[in-house]
């Protein structure tokens, strides 16, 4: 009888805390080991590459400013369309050189870089052969230069408020510049908000 109860007081009482035990000593291990990797690591890590495992990253120390700045975006748009003139001035004045395309089939240009349905804006960029859809802001263009992370692209989806050429007084709205690949996966490359 004293058996019985002994096996029911450990299955039931001493079980469970020996693995909540267990599970936190684990848990603050792994924790632990990540930040110090982490922490330890000279490589910069994008959000991009967290879910890109592919990723490749130049760890070199990058003399990047004359690169960046002597970088070619070629564009297309739609010829009537005023606020894609807006993100090339932004470019131009972050150090970008334009070739500048209109055209009245945008839509077939998306369809040839492979922009996903849900990602597309008003204009495509090509920057150094990544895809640069919608008003990406240049910080991102040039981090995604920068870093080179195995992606096919940039996306701003739509076109948000206070983004770069969609500028409305002191109006912005918080939006995400997404990465994606040629498999449609898709991460957070940035985040703008509380701006």
């Amino acid at each position: 009888m004293l058996y019985k109860q002994f096996i029911y007081w450990r299955q039931k009482w001493l079980l469970p805390i020996v693995v909540r035990i267990v599970a936190r000593i684990v848990v603050t291990i792994c924790l632990t080991a990540g930040m110090l990797g982490i922490l330890g690591s000279n490589a910069p890590m994008s959000h991009a590459q967290t879910v890109f495992p592919t990723s490749v990253v130049n760890t070199q120390t990058l003399s990047t400013t004359t690169r960046i700045q002597n970088q070619h975006a070629t564009v297309y748009r739609s010829p009537d369309c005023t606020c894609c003139g807006g993100w090339i001035n932004h470019l131009k004045t972050h150090g970008f050189k334009i070739k500048d395309f209109r055209t009245p089939d945008i839509e077939a240009v998306k369809q040839k870089y492979n922009v996903p349905d849900n990602l597309t804006s008003c204009h495509t960029a090509i920057v150094n052969g990544y895809v640069i859809e919608g008003h990406v802001p240049a910080q991102d263009i040039k981090r995604l230069l920068q870093e080179k992370p195995n992606v096919l692209g940039l996306s701003v989806p739509q076109m948000p408020v206070g983004t770069p050429g969609m500028e409305m007084g002191n109006h912005k709205d918080p939006f995400n510049v997404f990465a994606f690949d040629n498999k449609s996966r898709v991460a957070v490359f940035n985040e703008y908000r509380n701006r």
